[in-house]
C-alpha cells in the first residue's frame, strides 16, 4: 500500500516515479502547493479509500508522516 501511496503522489504532482520517497519532506517538493496538497488528499480518498481528516491534512510536512495518517507505516 504504501508504494501506492507514493506513486499515486507522483502522479498527482507529475514527478517521475522515485522521485518521491518516505523521507521526503514536502516544503522541498517545488510543485506541492497548496492545491496540489488538497488534490493528493482527493486522490487518496477517491482511488484508494483513505479519508484524511482536514485537520490532518493541515498539519502534514512530510511523505513519512501522510503514510503514518494513512496507517501503513
Amino acid at each position: 500500500m504504501k508504494e501506492k501511496i507514493i506513486s499515486l503522489i507522483e502522479e498527482a504532482l507529475e514527478v517521475p516515479a522515485g522521485t518521491i520517497t518516505e523521507d521526503t519532506m514536502i516544503a522541498d517538493v517545488e510543485k506541492w502547493d497548496s492545491l496540489a496538497h488538497v488534490m493528493i488528499i482527493g486522490e487518496l480518498e477517491e482511488k484508494l479509500g483513505i479519508s484524511i481528516s482536514l485537520e490532518d491534512a493541515v498539519d502534514l510536512t512530510g511523505v513519512g508522516e501522510l503514510l503514518e495518517k494513512c496507517g501503513v507505516i
